[in-house]
């Protein structure tokens, strides 16, 4: 998969000039929708078919800090996936020197829009099961 890459946005910062840390599980969720529509099945299309992937886990580790103006790259790599649940991990990295800043993991389960209820994409969606299946690791 293509690595995910965009300059830090002002905003993300705070008085000291730093990425805020709770901006990391943001650039997580950007690149997971990347890695989703790279490997053919865009969130969107999930959502139209009345499901919805909660994050029910959440990890992050910080080695080196962002700044605005900075690049980063984030590797993601789908760890698991059963059609029920679903895992990924990240790392960022600072463009200009491959610098590790953070590495983490997030955790996703599939539900129905209406009741709320978990489910299993490979009956739901085959197809989305298949092509995220591919995916794995």
């Amino acid at each position: 998969m293509e690595r995910y890459s965009r300059q830090v946005f002002y905003y993300e910062t705070d008085k000291m000039s730093i990425v805020h840390n709770s901006n990391y599980l943001r650039i997580f969720e950007e690149a997971r929708l990347y890695f989703m529509m790279q490997s053919g099945i865009p969130y969107t299309e999930i959502e139209d078919a009345g499901i919805l992937i909660p994050q029910v886990d959440a990890y992050v580790r910080y080695h080196q800090t962002l700044q605005y103006g900075d690049t980063l790259c984030v590797d993601v790599k789908m760890t698991e996936f059963n059609g029920a649940r679903m895992n990924y991990e990240y790392q960022i990295y600072r463009g200009a020197d491959d610098a590790l800043i953070a590495e983490g993991f997030t955790s996703h389960c599939f539900i129905d829009v209406q009741t709320r209820l978990p489910l299993n994409l490979k009956k739901r969606m085959p197809r989305a099961f298949d092509i995220l299946n591919e995916h794995i690791g």
